[in-house]
């Protein structure tokens, strides 16, 4: 990075000297350059890059979403069947108005958060905090579902590897994550060839099935015993089911933030790029299914089948089947594109902890990443890598972001009535999206509810209540620090520090300096154990040694008959607080900071020890534990060493 060279500004002295220092109460500022302003810029996402990183979700839904359809009605036979385009039709109805809902969710919002910013704002903190959790639950499900259903798809090709499904799903997990904290433009460039090569094989599927009036491979219609009749109640259950296809439409209004500048149309035009591509799939995939009446079997996809409809079981039907198998599997990425920012906006509200807004290098919020791929991780352990054990969970909680999303919208667009008769327009699309929405909600849960609905509408509550628990823990923190308020005008008050020392060494003179700088009094403490096997002579020859030295500072021996390191100090200390002589108590403890990781094992553990001892043992003393490199310690000994004695 560079810094703009900027003129200081020079206090004239009474001698007519100029200092570059001010006057007190002067506050001053430099100003760095915007050196990185383009690398920073370029580590963001295009339109093209939006659809690679936050549409993968939503783009791989086609090869399962039109397919439960199917699986639902199937149930009521033949006659059921003519119902999945309409169905479909209904989807994409539903899926325009979610296109346009959050396109205008991206432009009053474009910091992001999508369902959890339009109710925080709209509708309260408790239904944002609703949204946000319903999100963080699908999320967690559409990351451990995408990498499951790709493993899924890996093991049915190469059934010898399905034992270690597992394993292979922890492995899939990694590298999705890897690619994340290297980056969200570079994960984005990662999944772009994979995700184009996805949408071409798709679109030649249905325009060469739809030009065939027979397919190449002819379809099994076999039918299971008819078990249902064709009602409302099956027709919606079958809607319910295949909206699961419209799973990661939100990702990219939580992700604004993510695009390059102008950021607010890059991801509106991201958000209505995503809605051509889904809704021409579903549309042309339904068209297809009617066209050639295909129905689900065992032991494939209906996306399988018209494949092999379309263009026959050749080397170009297995390359589509692994990029639909990569496509499943990196469907992952959506998550790890959307719950790291609304975590990131979650913990500025003061919902979450604060370090879930810190962002890496490369922009990314490093701890949303892996707390995502962690809890991903335990649930697919969990499960043991089975799909259909995460299934009757998913799309339940991003039905609840989408109802409260419309409903807030529609109370924006309420707000923003005076800017003529527009706004009712804009608020009966989203209001007819809400009814929609929430219905589809309603449906979701009660259909699912005893497949384990249950568990999400346990954990979404709790959830809920964990954010507002963070809120209280940070307001009653802000209330105690007097955040935001001004302070009353700083005193100079009576202050001790006593500093651990256990020997002569230049970490002992770093530490005595440090403590003359800081407090008032200084004391050096050193602990002597009294068991009968102490050799007195190193106490002896510390104090000629310390007397020697000289460093303007009483050195106090404590003395301890069970070798205790901490116990004399925490005593001591609590001796210091009861005289209540001074007004701060600091216990300054030098440390060396080990260049490598597995150096730590070569220090001894003084440091940690007596940081638990002290704060378990005292009340009012600060605690200082200041870590210094090797190197610094060795080059201020030497400058020392040079600097020519003080005159008396």
């Amino acid at each position: 990075m560079q810094v703009v060279p900027e003129t200081v500004k020079v206090w004239p002295t009474p001698g007519g000297l100029g200092l570059a220092l001010p006057p007190f109460g002067i506050i001053i500022s430099v100003t760095t350059a915007a050196g990185k302003t383009d690398d920073d810029e370029k580590e963001r996402l295009t339109a093209l890059g939006g659809i690679a990183a936050l549409s993968l979700d939503a783009l791989s839904s086609v090869a399962y979403g039109p397919e439960a359809i199917l699986v639902v009605l199937v149930a009521a036979g033949a006659s059921a069947l003519k119902y999945s385009l309409p169905i479909t039709g209904a989807i994409v109805v539903l899926l325009t108005v979610l296109v346009v809902s959050y396109r205008q969710v991206i432009e009053a919002f474009p910091n992001g958060g999508g369902a959890y910013a339009v109710s925080k704002t709209h509708l309260g903190t408790v239904p944002s905090l609703v949204a946000a959790a319903s999100l963080t639950v699908d999320y967690i499900l559409n990351a451990a579902v995408g990498v499951s259903a790709g493993v899924e798809a890996l093991t049915a090709a190469y059934p010898a590897l399905y034992g270690a499904r597992v394993w292979l799903c922890l492995a899939v997990l990694a590298l999705i994550t890897g690619a994340n904290l290297w980056g969200v433009a570079e994960s984005a460039r990662l999944f772009m060839v994979p995700t184009l090569a996805f949408i071409v094989s798709i679109f030649a599927v249905i325009i060469i099935g739809l030009v065939r009036s027979h397919p190449v491979v002819p379809l099994d219609h076999n039918l299971p015993q008819v078990a249902d009749t064709v009602g409302v109640l099956l027709v919606l259950k079958a809607f319910a089911s295949g909206c699961s296809a419209l799973t990661g439409v939100e990702a990219i209004a939580n992700s604004v933030p993510q695009f390059r500048r102008p950021r607010v149309k890059r991801a509106q035009h991201t958000e209505v790029g995503l809605g051509l591509l889904l809704g021409l799939m579903l549309i042309g995939l339904g068209l297809l299914i009617r066209h050639w009446n295909a129905v689900p079997q065992s032991g494939t996809t209906v996306l399988a089948q018209l494949t092999a409809g379309a263009i026959g079981h050749n080397a170009l039907f297995y390359v589509i089947q692994i990029i639909t198998l990569v496509l499943l599997s990196l469907a992952a990425n959506t998550s790890f594109a959307g719950l790291p920012v609304l975590a990131g906006l979650l913990a500025h509200d003061n919902f979450l902890p604060h370090v879930f807004g810190l962002r890496a290098d490369r922009r990314v919020f490093r701890y949303g990443v892996i707390v995502l791929a962690i809890a991903a991780a335990l649930l697919l352990v969990a499960v043991r890598g089975d799909t259909q054990a995460l299934v009757p969970l998913f799309a339940v909680g991003v039905f609840i972001g989408f109802t409260l999303s419309q409903t807030g919208m529609v109370r924006h667009w309420r707000q923003q009535r005076s800017s003529g008769r527009s706004w009712i327009y804009r608020a009966v699309i989203n209001g007819v999206g809400a009814v929609l929405t929430f219905v589809v909600t309603i449906i979701e849960l009660v259909s699912k509810f005893l497949a384990g609905a249950w568990l999400v509408a346990i954990v979404i509550p709790l959830l809920v209540l964990m954010f507002m628990a963070v809120a209280r823990a940070y307001k009653r923190i802000g209330a105690e620090l007097a955040i935001g308020q001004l302070p009353p005008p700083p005193v100079a008050r009576a202050s001790l520090v006593i500093v651990p020392v256990t020997g002569m060494s230049r970490l002992t003179a770093e530490g005595i300096a440090a403590a003359k700088s800081l407090g008032d009094d200084v004391i050096a403490v050193t602990v002597v154990y009294t068991d009968s096997d102490e050799d007195p002579v190193p106490e002896a020859s510390f104090h000629e040694e310390w007397q020697a030295w000289n460093p303007g500072v009483q050195l106090l021996t404590l003395r301890s008959a069970h070798r205790s390191l901490a116990d004399p100090i925490v005593n001591y200390l609590q001796l210091v607080e009861a005289e209540d002589k001074y007004h701060r108590l600091v216990v300054l403890i030098p440390e060396i900071q080990p260049d490598r990781p597995w150096q730590a094992v070569l220090h001894n553990q003084r440091g940690v020890i007596l940081d638990r001892a002290i704060r378990r043992g005292t009340r009012r003393v600060v605690l200082c534990r200041l870590r210094y490199r090797l190197e610094t310690v060795v080059d201020d000994a030497a400058a020392a060493a040079k600097r020519p004695p003080e005159s008396t």
